[in-house]
């Protein structure tokens, strides 16, 4: 939502949200002269005079059935589309490129608009998180091609009809709207075929979709090869059937960020993108806020924040912190996202999180839920298997891990843990 109120700000539109709680990303929005409010109440509604033939009113099925200024703008007549139905628009007669599948999607999506960016393409990226390249969410370098993620929640995907687009998995995932996998899955066929006749499909290697094919290590059509860490950076050679781009270097640690970049260099090289100037803009590619991102980074003393709130996005995260950090003890902090997410998974989450050493679980964030009964981090806490857990409360955070006192924290979750974070950082580095 954020990078649509920068793409309408930056086209000379007076822009007005709403938001649950002031953040990072509003104290951004509000910056650039862009009024939000946090009541939800009309009266707080700026355009509720204006002439409802100017006013667009953009919402996300995150906005609460009961919320009083989303009842009021339907009831006055106001235009209203869907966040995925104004990209759908946005997108409808430019050359776009979308990048589905139920992880990776942001870090992919970043990539590729920075290559685009880079090589010259006259370029606009909508990504769901911080690019810290362009600390934004919003890449513009014009606007003949566009780039977007394809979010399945709530089908939204199948607003798009995109020239080149990514699959890169289908785990289980959103089921309070899907019900099961395979409605998922069926889901995600769809997409498939909503991609241009002339268009081109990209997946990742073994998914049960006919496009061309993705991996690390593995025969495919596009594979990251002679995988390697020099440094602190992974360094890999793309096979691909024109040829191969030797010693290409990307700084984001974790193995599936390889095939993150080699989906995003798959998508770019098939635009029309040189690979020489490829490799030159993946080096420069700095990453993602909130996806393995360094709060601290001392001899003594590491935190890292990442978004991931499902459990095969916590494995992956477990990986790199292995790979880079083999003989340290590792504290997880962890918010889970949802009672829907969290009761569907509630075995896999408690198999993830005991992977770690040391585990601190917070409350479930409901976002836009209301609880379910018997669905609970307590619950959680009990299936994890590590002997050192413990579940507490946001103003109890800083007085664990001083009790812990561990060398590398890893905070997790899509909540508003990032919040706590920051000010864990203030404090941690005071």
């Amino acid at each position: 939502m954020s990078a649509l109120a920068r793409y309408f700000k930056a086209a000379g539109h007076a822009v007005y949200g709403y938001d649950k709680t002031p953040s990072t990303i509003t104290n951004q929005l509000e910056a650039l002269g862009i009024s939000i409010h946090y009541e939800d109440s009309v009266e707080a509604i700026p355009v509720h005079t204006a002439d409802k033939e100017s006013v667009l009113v953009v919402y996300t099925p995150a906005i609460p059935k009961n919320h009083k200024g989303f009842a009021y703008v339907k009831n006055q007549g106001f235009s209203i589309k869907k966040r995925a139905e104004v990209l759908g628009l946005l997108t409808k007669d430019k050359f776009c490129l979308a990048v589905a599948g139920t992880h990776g999607k942001t870090t992919t999506s970043a990539i590729l608009g920075h290559l685009l960016a880079e090589t010259g393409v006259p370029v606009t990226a909508f990504l769901g998180g911080i690019a810290t390249n362009y600390n934004s969410n919003l890449i513009q370098k014009g606007e003949e091609v566009i780039v977007v993620e394809a979010d399945e929640y709530d089908r939204s995907f199948l607003q798009l009809y995109p020239n080149i687009a990514s699959i890169s998995s289908m785990d289980a995932d959103h089921l309070d709207i899907y019900g099961d996998v395979s409605v998922m899955e069926e889901g995600f066929r769809e997409f498939a075929q909503h991609v241009q006749k002339d268009g081109t499909l990209f997946i990742k290697n073994g998914l049960d979709l006919s496009g061309i094919t993705v991996a690390v290590e593995e025969k495919a059509e596009f594979s990251a090869n002679n995988v390697t860490i020099k440094n602190g950076a992974f360094h890999f050679d793309l096979h691909y059937p024109d040829g191969i781009l030797k010693d290409i270097k990307i700084q984001l640690p974790g193995r599936h960020n390889v095939f993150n970049a080699a989906t995003a260099l798959a998508m770019a090289i098939k635009y029309g993108v040189a690979g020489g100037e490829l490799k030159s803009a993946l080096g420069s590619f700095s990453g993602v806020n909130r996806r393995f991102t360094y709060r601290i980074n001392r001899e003594d003393l590491v935190l890292i924040d990442d978004y991931a709130h499902h459990p095969t996005e916590i494995d992956a995260v477990r990986q790199s912190v292995r790979e880079l950090y083999p003989n340290e003890e590792v504290l997880v902090v962890f918010q889970p996202h949802l009672f829907s997410r969290t009761c569907d998974f509630m075995e896999d989450f408690a198999k993830s999180l005991s992977q770690f050493d040391e585990v601190l679980l917070l409350d479930i964030y409901p976002a836009r839920e209301e609880p379910i009964e018997g669905v609970n981090s307590e619950l959680l806490l009990k299936k994890i298997t590590l002997p050192r857990k413990r579940k507490i409360a946001k103003n109890e955070l800083k007085s664990a891990i001083n009790a812990s006192k561990p060398k590398i924290i890893v905070m997790l979750g899509a909540g508003d843990i990032g919040v706590e974070i920051e000010k864990l950082t203030k404090i941690l580095t005071a």
